[in-house]
């Protein structure tokens, strides 16, 4: 059985809109020093992701990285903390080949979404979800400066790496 692509008629229409609403979401929920806000706006782009991607493996990613939106969404509106890495007695775990720095669950959470659409952004051959990739992974970085500007440059930095390596790999 062949997959078919996803229809394309509208799609460049619809990643300048998400990526419009993204970044609202991201200036308000910057200034306010809300995550919840740009989680809100980041949301239809996720849910076209998960529409959009189509292999077995992207498809997975797309799908983890819905449920792990949804748990951070829950997160932030419970005021849940827990230390992972009290927990675990590490400091970082991996995920898919990429050194997740562990701490409070409302910061890893966001991060892992930042290391989901890298692998979406790596191994999709779309260009729209591509796109949506990279809306997501940038406003993964917004979400926990949000939470935690101290955190942000530390994970800025890991993102910049991660990217030069990638981009080197290719």
């Amino acid at each position: 059985m062949t997959l078919m692509a996803k229809p394309y008629q509208y799609a460049t229409r619809i990643c300048l809109g998400l990526t419009l609403l993204a970044i609202i979401g991201i200036f308000w929920g910057l200034n306010t020093l809300n995550p919840l806000i740009t989680m809100i706006f980041l949301l239809p782009t996720v849910l076209y992701e998960v529409y959009r991607t189509e292999g077995v493996s992207t498809k997975a990613a797309s799908w983890g990285l819905l449920i792990v939106f949804i748990l951070e969404i829950l997160f932030i509106i419970g005021s849940v903390s827990f230390d992972l890495a009290s927990f675990l007695g590490a400091e970082q775990r991996y995920i898919a080949g990429h050194a997740i720095p562990l701490g409070d669950i409302k910061v890893v959470a966001p991060t892992v979404m930042a290391v989901l659409s890298a692998v979406l952004f790596a191994r999709t051959r779309g260009k729209y979800t591509k796109w949506l990739a990279v809306i997501i992974f940038v406003s993964s970085f917004a979400i926990v400066y949000a939470l935690n500007p101290n955190i942000f440059a530390k994970l800025l930095k890991l993102g910049v790496k991660e990217g030069l390596d990638k981009i080197q790999y290719y």
